[in-house]
């Protein structure tokens, strides 16, 4: 049900990639980067409606698109408030690296669980309960990645924006997993 240019394969993950990234853009105006407690569920909520309406452009359905702006918000301030945290706007406290490995992957794959979650409420199809993992698993390895850049890049240049950077790759890697999938099960 997703609209792309000539509906091929690459020209919908490319806009998928492109709405999913130029929302997290237009969250980091809105909303402030830190470490897990500083991002409350408004913050979670604000985001998560900055992305879910981007990618909802690329939706062929206006129900569809609602349902997953939603879905998505709900996702997101669920995730935040049960203390998962808003796991693409929040950074590591530790500089340990195998550390920020482990916690990217564990809080990831939670935080990807519960938005798939959600969003899989807003998606009527057979077979979309396959995005629950789709989410979960792009999230379980966007975050480690883009954890360990950020803490390298903060160490280089001794500034919080190397983190920023980080997430901004974090939302990169997602932004591509979740549009290859996305493409595949013909959201």
């Amino acid at each position: 049900m997703l609209f792309a240019p000539g509906n091929t394969k690459f020209g919908f993950i490319l806009l998928w990639t492109l709405a999913t990234f130029g929302g997290f853009l237009l969250s980091l105006l809105l909303i402030e980067v830190g470490e897990k407690p500083d991002v409350g569920v408004v913050e979670a909520a604000i985001g998560g409606f900055a992305i879910a309406l981007f990618q909802g452009c690329l939706l062929k359905q206006p129900i569809f698109c609602i349902r997953w702006i939603l879905a998505s918000l709900l996702g997101w301030s669920i995730i935040t408030a049960i203390g998962i945290g808003a796991v693409g706007w929040i950074v590591p406290s530790t500089q340990i690296l195998p550390l920020r490995i482990l916690s990217g992957a564990v809080y990831g794959a939670l935080g990807g669980l519960g938005i798939g979650l959600a969003q899989w409420l807003a998606i009527s199809q057979h077979q979309a309960w396959r995005w629950i993992f789709v989410s979960a698993a792009s999230w379980a390895v966007a975050i480690p990645v883009g954890s360990v850049v950020g803490a390298i890049l903060r160490h280089l240049t001794q500034l919080f924006f190397g983190e920023v950077i980080g997430l901004a790759i974090t939302w990169l890697l997602v932004a591509i997993l979740t549009g290859i999938n996305a493409h595949k099960l013909r959201l």
